[in-house]
């Protein structure tokens, strides 16, 4: 070997070892480097794709980010994939050009199209096989910040996943000087299908934060000896782990912004007193990130691509494939850090907003990983109400700024005061009519727990905020900008439980995985009708309906919100409003991509 390959083999090992190799790796599209502050709003750069004619083409690349290596499906030679900038009103053939070895299709998340556009393969259309191009066309009827990705196997966590940004006929409702998209995933040298073999043997086989016996201790210490034993007991009896936040944790993910690794530090520019408009995508297989940028205020205005009436937060929590678009505006001349960090407290991406190139702001300290609870479980005063750890926390509502509706709603649970349980009121903001439910039983093999006590919990921000005095975003602070169009009352409603079984690792929909569920759902066209769902789980799930809105029915009267993805949390009770306007076959899951591929899995039908 030449000296010089020798040099540039130490030269790649020495910065793949610092976590660096993404931050010069030619995989990252060019909006993605740092850019050059020289125009009040950047126009697009020689990665974005626009037009009424886009070619865009899948191949395989070697990948290390991180210290991790491994083989990355992309598009257009990048990750993530190029950002593609329509306008509404308009009409785009996305032509689709497949040079793996193995089938792959592209889904257009959260865009309005015909079926057989929409990109799921076995359901709107065969898939785009190797050395193939499939050609997508259809009209841009709305605007937004959305994103596309393959809907095959495995290979969206493999890097086959891009942004799309649709601009309005009309101005946006709000004012900004630039803009930026925060596209926040993951990257693993592991596969799927290795990460499915892995959880199937040994559901916790990631999770590394446990806990163990000097927790017992501290909890023994706090509680009482014989309610932390209680606690642990019932726990193991249920064969169940409080710990369990994410399937797959950073014990194997490097948690991206952008397609840099938190060493790489993607950075935004700015001008002080500018206003930013920030386009946060949850990109991420697998990850839920909570979101704050410490020492500025976010101005939440669109959630999944729709105007929202604008709400101040300093956080927020998203599931994988929601949007949210915020409004920043930084006075200072320094440095702010962008901070995203992991649900399960694993890992964290991380980004800049700086005035100039090259700065960087501290890092905030890591918050302690959070419990679930027997809350979480669907039982609301259990073994006695002993370790439950439920109770209001009155304190809460006003670090949350809640209004007094909220405060009577809003139920905050805490590891240190467990022990104290009391039971909750049910809640429901809309009246229900006689639910139809969805296939015979729930109560089937795939279901490892029944909730024994549902309910809306849209008002609370989430597990691990316990503790916070930051204003964190809740579902009830969502309004649609304007009434929404359809005000007619649901005709009927179709009740879907949403089940699990952790120790086999299956996940399912009224117990039965998408190969044991031989029905499909039903809706008729033109029909206005409620969607509820009911998670017997204790893990958050986002459920994406594939080809029509979800109004989701938050209290809001005229103004419910209009989402793509909804995440419904553990013993949770959601219902969302729907008008069954497109006509054709419709993909319906869970986003997150291993209890997708497990079975919780559905086609809906909108019959003519």
């Amino acid at each position: 070997m030449t000296d010089e390959g020798i040099s540039r083999r130490l030269i790649l090992k020495r910065v793949g070892a610092l976590g660096l190799l993404a931050a010069v790796h030619p995989l990252l599209p060019s909006c993605a480097h740092h850019p050059v502050l020289s125009a009040v709003q950047p126009a697009p750069d020689s990665s974005t794709r626009s037009g009424e004619l886009i070619d865009l083409v899948i191949s395989e690349r070697s990948f290390a980010v991180g210290g991790q290596t491994g083989m990355a499906m992309t598009i257009n030679g990048t990750i993530p994939g190029p950002l593609i900038r329509l306008k509404e009103g308009q009409e785009v053939t996305l032509r689709v050009t497949n040079q793996l070895k193995e089938a792959t299709s592209i889904h257009w998340h959260g865009i309005l199209l015909p079926s057989h556009m929409d990109g799921v393969p076995g359901v709107s259309f065969r898939g785009i096989e190797p050395g193939a191009t499939f050609t997508y066309h259809f009209p841009v009827k709305q605007s937004g910040t959305y994103w596309y990705h393959s809907h095959s196997g495995g290979q969206e966590l493999q890097g086959m996943y891009g942004p799309m940004i649709l601009d309005p006929i009309e101005p946006d409702p709000f004012q900004y000087d630039r803009e930026y998209i925060v596209m926040l995933s993951e990257w693993s040298g592991e596969s799927s299908e290795t990460m499915m073999d892995r959880l199937k043997k040994s559901s916790g086989y990631y999770n590394f934060q446990k806990r163990d016996a000097r927790e017992f201790l501290s909890d023994a210490k706090r509680w009482g000896f014989w309610p932390a034993m209680r606690n642990y007991v019932m726990w193991d009896e249920m064969r169940m782990d409080p710990t369990d936040f994410a399937d797959v944790t950073g014990a194997t993910f490097t948690f991206l912004m952008n397609g840099l690794p938190p060493a790489g530090n993607w950075t935004g520019l700015f001008r002080p007193g500018e206003r930013v408009r920030l386009r946060f995508v949850n990109a991420a297989a697998m990850t839920f990130y909570d979101v704050r940028i410490p020492g500025l205020t976010m101005t939440v205005v669109q959630a999944d691509g729709q105007n929202v009436q604008p709400v101040h937060v300093e956080e927020f929590r998203f599931g994988p494939a929601e949007t949210y678009d915020v409004l920043i505006q930084p006075t200072e001349d320094r440095a702010h850090t962008i901070f995203a960090e992991t649900m399960d407290r694993s890992g964290y991406a991380r980004g800049t907003l700086a005035p100039r190139p090259g700065m960087s702001a501290d890092i905030p300290e890591r918050r302690p990983r959070p419990l679930r609870t027997m809350e979480d479980m669907g039982m609301a005063n259990h073994g006695g109400g002993h370790a439950t750890h439920a109770v209001e926390k009155s304190a809460s509502h006003a670090s949350h700024g809640k209004t007094a509706g909220h405060d009577m709603l809003h139920g905050e649970t805490t590891h240190e005061e467990a022990g104290k349980a009391q039971s909750f009121p049910r809640y429901s903001p809309i009246p229900s009519t006689s639910p139809v439910r969805h296939g015979s039983d729930h109560h089937g093999t795939g279901n490892q727990t029944i909730a024994e006590y549902s309910r809306s919990r849209m008002y609370e921000p989430g597990r691990g905020f316990e503790q916070s005095s930051r204003r964190v975003l809740v579902y009830t602070d969502l309004k649609s900008l304007i009434p929404y169009p359809d005000q007619r009352t649901p005709e009927r409603e179709i009740e879907l439980h949403l089940t699990g079984h952790m120790q086999r690792y299956m996940w399912s929909f009224d117990g039965k995985k998408y190969s044991d569920a031989l029905e499909l759902i039903r809706f008729r066209y033109g029909e206005r009708l409620r969607l509820t769902f009911v998670n017997d789980t204790m893990m958050e799930h986002p459920l994406h309906l594939h080809g029509m809105w979800m109004h989701l029915e938050n209290g809001s009267g005229a103004y419910l919100p209009r989402k793509h993805t909804v995440v419904v949390k553990p013993a949770e009770r959601l219902s969302v409003a729907i008008s069954a306007d497109a006509p054709g076959p419709w993909a319906f899951h869970c986003h997150l991509l291993l209890h997708m591929e497990a079975g919780m899995f559905r086609v809906v039908q909108v019959d003519p």
